[in-house]
């Protein structure tokens, strides 16, 4: 090994196996003293004389035991392109910039789109071979088109169901084995009939058709997408509360009083980068929370059963704080207290006595106020009339 070279070589490896290699990639392998990957794609290569180790499971172990390589030359294999939803990114985390290299092969998901004659600029590409299917809800719409790699052929039959069930299983299914190498096979079928034996590694592309309920990209999303026991800020006011608190990409939120998770859950719809922390002290609307959370496609929402501040210790700090429950003077001013400054706040307020909290706490530490008085047009006798829902009060500051 050359001074300053790196001793660690990462490859991408196709189902054609060397024979789809770059020269610099067979080049890596043939110096490398040792291969490791996993029993699939070793299999793939004829015996080069390089000791041979079988990357562990769980794959946290094969990183411990990569690191007492350091210093011989290494090659690991993995699937296509390491770094589109592989195992590249891990692995270069653990290591100095100057220890490693990656040569890249053709991604699965290139080789789909080159199958179908996809612009797979326009494709959204997602890896669901460790994910849960309903991360999948937010972009099902008629006419986009997805390619996703699954953790086998049995999930091929989960996927169609879950659409299906959705209202979507007119979608179109291209399941895809083996791409690139001499097993591969193509099979088309709708959702709605999905089934067969299939074998890994299985990409599917899908375009999405059918009747479903698609979720709209703007906050105020309806009421009916959220199972609620009755205590949810409703459509309008959500709508003017996640405009007020103005997510932005990698932003967390506390959500302080999370009722049915209807805060936490759209903040999360608007951009895939941003994260939540719900908390709330009933174990029955924890329940809810997580329910509606997985339903909507944002599993990632972190929920604590607990009331605030008490709650709030040694949760990472937020950008954003939203309090829709619970609200006290003490709560405020440990907020005020704990938190750097910047961070954002929201409040809520529906009572006599919570309003008053935000109107003194408005007068103390600034910020804007804002009266949100609401009406719907309902039956009154024959005739129609104003129904006026309670006003809310609504404080926002930055700290």
């Amino acid at each position: 090994m050359s001074e300053g070279a790196p001793w660690l070589v990462i490859i991408g490896l196709g189902e054609d196996g060397p024979e789809g290699l770059s020269p610099a990639s067979r080049a890596a392998l043939e110096r490398a003293e040792i291969v490791m990957g996993p029993p699939r794609h070793l299999a793939l290569l004829p015996d080069m004389g390089a000791e041979r180790v079988e990357w562990p499971v769980p794959f946290a172990d094969g990183l411990d035991l990569l690191e007492g390589y350091r210093g011989r030359q290494v090659a690991v294999l993995a699937s296509g392109d390491p770094f589109w939803f592989g195992a590249g990114s891990v692995i270069a985390r653990r290591f100095e910039p100057g220890e490693w290299q990656a040569l890249p092969g053709v991604s699965c998901f290139s080789l789909a789109a080159a199958r179908l004659g996809w612009a797979l600029g326009k494709v959204l590409c997602l890896g669901h071979h460790a994910a849960p299917l309903t991360r999948l809800r937010p972009s099902l719409a008629p006419g986009v088109q997805m390619i996703l790699t699954l953790r086998d052929g049995d999930a091929v039959a989960d996927l169609g169901g879950y659409l299906a069930g959705l209202g979507f299983g007119a979608s179109r299914l291209w399941v895809m084995e083996a791409l690139g190498g001499p097993r591969e096979r193509v099979t088309e079928m709708l959702a709605g009939a999905a089934s067969g034996v299939f074998s890994h590694p299985v990409v599917v592309a899908v375009e999405i058709a059918g009747e479903g309920a698609v979720l709209p990209c703007t906050s105020g999303i309806d009421d009916g997408f959220f199972d609620s026991d009755g205590v949810m800020t409703k459509r309008p006011v959500r709508a003017l509360t996640l405009s007020a608190l103005a997510p932005k990409p990698g932003e967390r939120l506390w959500d302080i009083g999370g009722g049915s998770g209807s805060i936490g859950i759209e903040w999360l719809l608007s951009h895939p980068t941003t994260e939540a922390v719900t908390v709330e002290p009933r174990a029955d609307r924890i329940a809810l929370i997580r329910a509606n959370a997985a339903a909507l496609g944002v599993d990632r929402l972190q929920v604590v059963e607990g009331r605030a501040p008490e709650a709030l210790a040694g949760l990472d700090a937020p950008d954003v704080v939203f309090v829709g429950g619970g609200l006290s003077g003490d709560l405020l001013d440990w907020l005020f207290s704990h938190l750097p400054g910047g961070t954002r706040l929201v409040a809520n307020a529906v009572t006599l006595e919570s309003e008053a909290q935000l109107i003194a706490a408005h007068a103390a530490r600034g910020g804007d106020l804002l009266r949100i008085e609401l009406a719907q047009a309902a039956a009154l006798g024959p005739r129609r009339g104003w129904k006026a829902a309670y006003p809310v009060v609504q404080w926002s500051v930055t700290l």
